[in-house]
């Protein structure tokens, strides 16, 4: 009798674990970076997904502060076989991966989705994630550059805030007036300094591009690239702008005390609150030559895992949070555009929020002139970014002329490009 009464707890305590085993949800690992900007955007739609879904369980690693880090760090991770299992890369280093052979191709679960042409995937949208005819990335966030303004500021200095200037002569000119109409202010900056993204804006605004079509030479020293280094110097020269941290002049806007800030859309709700009631914030597009196009920054949901139980997870979570619902939570929280194109016209979801908050639909207004974002090949691609940054500065501290400062990028870029 005893006997059986220990063959029977025996068995109780392993169906009771296998039971319990059967029931434990298949665990997402995710990373991310820019915790400012995006933090409470994923917790929430990690949130609504396992609602939805109670058999996954989303887990974040610490988010890092810039795509630069983030991608960096995931490198590190798949050589000690820690790679997470969805990635929010920027659009800019999706190649790393693609070429290190890093990144799944998502073409084969594109395939086998039902009904996926009329799931909102714009194949133009769609392309922003595609290195060399792989699907290696569904975008999450795509940004432009947007120009934020106190119109506040702008009405002292005699400038209608419903006829902001479209140009940057005349831009720098207004930022001048309303520094010079309110003391204690200042005039204008443009976060050059956000990874190499605000020199491909300045180079392709004005019809250039980044290498030749063979990615043998830098074609950035052109046309374009000296009009873009023209630019950055009249925004220090003429437009008074000082050579400070981006974090510092990102203060003095929100503040009240900077007229004209140029950075992405990304952080357009975050701008928003903390503006607040002081004073009315305004949103205008970049200037953009007849021939000139925009980058579109902005992160993409990349898949890292190769366990097919894991895929299958993790895309399940990819859909969900580039999805309608995903992409709701998304741009009500950041200004981003969404790569899903449902929403926008859904009276359930963002077309309501778009009619009440028209600033959000300056980044809206520019899918018309977006290009993707230029992505150096070869092994050196942080190099060049890290090389572009540091003549930039130059030039914004006054140290060395634009066409030296150019010159001598150009020349630094091209020895690091595959030979």
């Amino acid at each position: 009798m005893k006997q059986l009464f220990k063959k029977t707890a025996a068995l109780a305590v392993l169906m009771t674990t296998g039971l319990a085993q059967a029931q434990q949800p298949t665990e997402i690992v995710v990373d991310y970076a820019y915790a400012g900007i995006f933090q409470e955007v994923h917790e929430s739609i990690a949130k609504d997904f396992m609602a939805k879904f109670p058999q996954y369980k989303v887990t974040f690693r610490a988010p890092a502060p810039d795509y630069e880090v983030l991608a960096q760090r995931v490198l590190r991770q798949a050589v000690t076989g820690q790679l997470p299992d969805v990635s929010y890369q920027g659009l800019h280093r999706l190649r790393v991966f693609a070429d290190r052979g890093l990144a799944v191709d998502l073409t084969p679960f594109i395939k086998a989705e039902k009904g996926w042409a009329g799931m909102g995937y714009d194949q133009a949208l769609l392309s922003l994630g595609q290195v060399k005819g792989q699907q290696v990335g569904i975008g999450f966030a795509l940004g432009t550059p947007v120009i934020y303004y106190n119109a506040d500021l702008m009405r002292k200095a005699g400038v209608e805030p419903d006829r902001f200037p479209m140009n940057w002569d005349a831009i720098i000119n207004a930022a001048k007036k309303s520094k010079a109409a309110t003391p204690g202010t200042e005039s204008l900056h443009v976060e050059w300094d956000l990874s190499d993204w605000m020199w491909q804006v300045l180079v392709f605004s004005n019809g250039g591009t980044m290498l030749t079509a063979d990615e043998k030479k830098v074609a950035f020293d052109g046309p374009a690239g000296k009009a873009a280094m023209l630019t950055l110097e009249k925004l220090v020269k003429q437009g008074e702008m000082r050579n400070i941290s981006s974090s510092a002049t990102l203060q003095d806007f929100v503040s009240g005390k900077l007229a004209v800030l140029v950075t992405s859309s990304a952080r357009l709700g975050s701008i928003t609150k903390q503006v607040g009631g002081k004073f009315e914030l305004r949103t205008a597009r970049m200037p953009v030559a007849k021939d000139g196009r925009l980058p579109a920054g902005g992160n993409a949901a990349m898949m890292f895992s190769k366990d097919p139980a894991k895929q299958a997870a993790a895309w399940e979570y990819i859909k969900f949070a580039t999805g309608p619902l995903g992409a709701t939570t998304m741009v009500k929280a950041t200004g981003q555009i969404p790569a899903n194109t449902l929403p926008a016209t859904d009276p359930n979801l963002l077309a309501p929020f778009y009619k009440a908050n028209p600033n959000y639909l300056t980044a809206i207004a520019q899918m018309p002139v977006l290009t993707a974002t230029y992505a150096f090949p070869g092994d050196n691609g942080f190099k060049i970014t890290d090389v572009i940054k540091d003549h930039l500065q130059t030039v914004v501290s006054q140290e060395v002329q634009p066409a030296v400062a150019l010159s001598k990028m150009s020349k630094a870029v091209q020895a690091l490009l595959p030979r």
